[in-house]
């Protein structure tokens, strides 16, 4: 069977949306969780659970390997990526003929399924001008409910405010919604990995 059959697809999301699915998931997260993720792959997001880093490594490697991409075909801009989920990769950090770009984000939100992102993740670039293919890491801390919590969350931290933020929504062609930060974003090909990281 091909790994990728392990993805949430659009043709089985009822099972995203089967109250059973919520002993997998903390009671208080499991109903925003099931949200974004419903969300996300209606969206045509490719979507993978992990309970431990060890399946956020594995399942990065198989993606990899499946679609033929070398160390060298990935680009990374913020190095911490690969230190805050344990990844054993030496990845390009630059644009030129990269193939798929690696990076976490700021928030997840669930009423329409997109991920924020800002310059911490993509500096002061345009997302038009990274590869087709995204691999975006993050934990369950990231789920937020709306567009609206999501930027109040990140204005509220104590470091300073970043800059460039863009909310990447267009993983299927046919998509029609957008809100005022993804409009005119390029759609790109996005996997998202998420580790389980309990009850915020």
């Amino acid at each position: 069977m091909s790994f990728f059959n392990r993805f949430f697809k659009k043709d089985n999301s009822k099972k995203v949306n089967k109250p059973k699915q919520s002993k997998f998931l903390p009671p208080k997260k499991a109903v925003i969780e099931e949200r974004f993720i419903s969300k996300f792959v209606n969206n045509g997001g490719k979507f993978l659970y992990c309970e431990t880093y060890s399946e956020i490594k594995y399942n990065f490697d198989q993606i990899l390997n499946e679609n033929g991409w070398l160390e060298n075909d990935v680009l990374l801009l913020n190095k911490n990526v690969i230190k805050d989920y344990e990844l054993q990769i030496k990845p390009s950090s630059t644009l030129n003929n990269s193939k798929c770009f690696i990076t976490d984000c700021e928030n997840l939100i669930a009423s329409d399924g997109s991920i924020l992102i800002s310059s911490n993740q993509i500096l002061e670039k345009k997302i038009d001008e990274f590869p087709n293919n995204f691999i975006v890491i993050t934990d369950t801390t990231k789920l937020k409910n709306t567009l609206s919590e999501g930027l109040s969350e990140i204005k509220s931290r104590k470091e300073e405010i970043p800059s460039n933020i863009t909310s990447i929504k267009n993983f299927n062609s046919a998509q029609t919604n957008v809100n005022f930060l993804s409009h005119g974003r390029t759609m790109k090909n996005l996997y998202l990995l998420m580790l389980e990281k309990g009850i915020n």
